[in-house]
């Protein structure tokens, strides 16, 4: 770590380089402000640049240090001596500049960016707000409304989105530095942040802004908090908001919620910490994927956006045509959402093609299918596959529950079998379990791992079972779900606990989004074996065999009206026949959640003592970003740990 001062005329130079992403840690703090008070001593010096060395300016604040007591300087303090310098200090900004790093941005007089910066306060997605100063100061430079988004939303702006907004001063051309010296030599009459008078804001439309993002967060405290801190700072003296601030972020810094959104934000970052994924990963360009259903195309889209030339197979001209035409509409829908133009599209596009021979995959590095769930199916179209590839192509399966084992051992070379079960939509979910056959090839994991991350997914390796490690757990606490409405409970109390608890959605209504007939179908496939002596709930199979699929058929557990669901007294008239026909009561049973969370554990403990997840925290990576458990509590792992 070094924060080196040079010289350039009149003009000091100070360049923070504290690989990999220049955090403010306690060294970068005290080497900092050890310079501000010598060019505050020196005056031959008329203006300063604060610039980082590496890939980014400032990322944020150095993780490793939370857990500890806060180590002076404080970044407050070598902010405040920045702002307070009678000399223009000038932020070269290039890379992330989030957290802290923004905050000692604003502290800085002007501020030029380089091309492609993104600028944020990301402080909420670790269950704080920002702490030195991001909440008093930011409203002071962009909109209340902007700056309310910013802080409680926690996402990341663009350089130019910062430009217009008023956060930054200039985007540089090709030499950051060199415009920031330009810069600094006319820097007169400059105003510190904090001097300055908050932006203009609508109280009423603030308002609105806040409570949409506080209900968003389902019980995420800092996010509640970054409200009441903007809305403070937007009203208060300065001096008085800043250390409200401070007192909120440190309050929250030894919060429950913190620790938990602090360790999901690690587990994740090791989530592919293996020998297997270190491995030598073969390289990838080109991707088939057989089924052009909405996970086919949804894989398609994915990997099209990320740069794979991909070649989709179907088993007809009118279902290629059909998948072709999902493929393109979610582009489409993806480019909008990122603010691409027509032109954008068509680059992507040009890298797609559909069709209906398995020959077109003849170059593949990797061909994932997504067809049926049905092993015979997969079986026949892997015979394809292992006819029409290359014996060095990886081919992969997204199957949701069956036996990898079972499938990969169809082929000459089962080493080059692999799982990759995409989450629905795949273009949009993060989640990735890459699944483990008995046969894999060290080579093709590591190159599994490479593609999740290349891709932009979290990647987690699994051990082969059905249902692997997420499904799984969720078969378990599924069947405890439909237990509960056996013993007392309608659907909809079940899916109102789990919303309270802080998942976006129930088990029930997110049963028939996916579509009844998939649990159904698998329901079937395991009746001959099942135990006589388990229990088991066919409520289930009544609503499926009176043709209720869910939302795609507009009836499943809920009725759906206008695409919302409503109660269905139909679903209730079935329910109550059974408990009738079981001779049970309709209590409603106490502790709804503590049952449901009783038997996720227990599954996830089945899970990890078999060595179907390596870790507890890979099992709650899986569940926080593939089934909505509330990241604020830190996955089913992580909260039995707790007292």
């Amino acid at each position: 770590m070094t924060v080196e001062l040079t010289h350039d005329g009149n003009l000091a130079i100070v360049t923070i380089d504290n690989p990999p992403v220049n955090v403010t840690s306690q060294a970068v703090r005290a080497a900092l402000l050890s310079r501000i008070e010598t060019l505050e001593r020196d005056p031959a010096v008329a203006a300063v640049v604060l610039r980082c060395a590496g890939r980014t300016f400032i990322a944020g604040a150095d993780a490793t240090e939370f857990d500890a007591p806060p180590q002076a300087p404080h970044l407050p303090d070598v902010i405040a001596a920045v702002e307070a310098s009678d000399k223009p200090w000038i932020a070269a900004l290039h890379g992330t500049v989030l957290g802290g790093g923004l905050e000692v941005a604003m502290g800085c007089h002007i501020r030029i960016a380089a091309p492609g910066t993104r600028l944020g306060l990301p402080e909420v997605t670790l269950g704080l707000i920002p702490g030195a100063g991001g909440t008093v100061r930011l409203p002071r430079l962009v909109p209340g409304d902007l700056a309310l988004r910013m802080i409680a939303g926690g996402k990341p702006i663009t350089a130019q989105d910062a430009l217009s907004a008023g956060l930054i001063d200039a985007i540089a051309g090709d030499d950051l530095l060199q415009a920031a010296l330009t810069r600094a030599r006319n820097a007169t009459g400059t105003v510190p942040t904090l001097s300055r008078p908050v932006r203009p804001f609508d109280a009423g439309a603030l308002a609105g802004i806040g409570a949409r993002l506080v209900a968003k967060a389902r019980g995420q405290v800092s996010v509640a908090e970054a409200v009441e801190a903007v809305t403070q700072a937007l009203t208060a003296p300065p001096e008085d908001a800043l250390q409200a601030e401070r007192a909120r972020f440190l309050r929250l810094k030894s919060s429950p919620q913190c620790a938990a959104l602090r360790h999901v934000f690690f587990a994740e970052r090791r989530s592919l910490s293996d020998p297997r994924a270190k491995g030598t990963a073969r390289e990838i360009a080109e991707v088939g994927v057989v089924g052009g259903g909405t996970m086919g195309a949804g894989i398609a889209t994915a990997c099209l956006r990320r740069g794979f030339q991909v070649r989709m197979v179907e088993r007809d001209a009118a279902t290629a045509e059909a998948g072709a035409r999902r493929v393109r509409e979610m582009v489409e829908e993806s480019a909008r959402r990122e603010g691409q133009d027509a032109a954008a599209v068509a680059v992507t596009l040009d890298r797609f093609a559909a069709g209906t021979e398995y020959a077109a995959l003849a170059q593949a590095d990797l061909v994932i299918e997504a067809v049926f769930e049905e092993m015979a199916v997969k079986k026949a179209v892997f015979a394809e596959l292992e006819a029409a590839t290359r014996p060095d192509a990886i081919l992969a399966t997204n199957t949701s529950y069956l036996d990898i084992d079972e499938l990969a051992a169809t082929l000459d070379d089962p080493s080059r079998v692999i799982g990759l079960h995409f989450f629905s939509p795949a273009h949009v979910m993060k989640l990735l379990e890459i699944v483990l056959p008995d046969a894999v090839a060290d080579t093709v994991a590591a190159s599994a791992a490479a593609f999740a991350k290349r891709l932009g997914k979290i990647g987690v390796f699994a051990g082969v079972c059905e249902g692997f490690i997420g499904n799984r757990i969720m078969s378990a606490y599924r069947r405890e779900a439909e237990y509960i409405v056996e013993d007392g409970a309608w659907p909809e109390e079940v899916d109102t606990a789990m919303r309270d608890f802080g998942f976006p959605i129930g088990i029930f209504e997110m049963q028939d989004m996916a579509g009844l007939d998939i649990g159904w179908a698998m329901r079937k496939r395991r009746a001959t074996t099942r135990d006589p002596n388990e229990r088991y709930v066919a409520i289930a199979d009544r609503i499926c065999e009176a043709g209720r699929l869910g939302r795609k058929t507009g009836a499943g557990w809920y009725d759906y009206v206008e695409g919302r669901p409503v109660p269905s007294e139909t679903v209730r008239g079935m329910i109550a026949a059974e408990r009738a026909r079981l001779g049970r009561t309709a209590d409603r049973p106490a502790n709804i959640m503590r049952r449901l969370l009783d038997a996720m554990q227990a599954e996830a403990r089945a899970v990890l003592a078999d060595g179907t997840a390596r870790r507890a925290e890979d099992i709650d990576v899986v569940m926080v970003n593939g089934y909505g458990f509330p990241r604020h509590r830190g996955g089913p792992m992580f909260l039995a740990g707790q007292p």
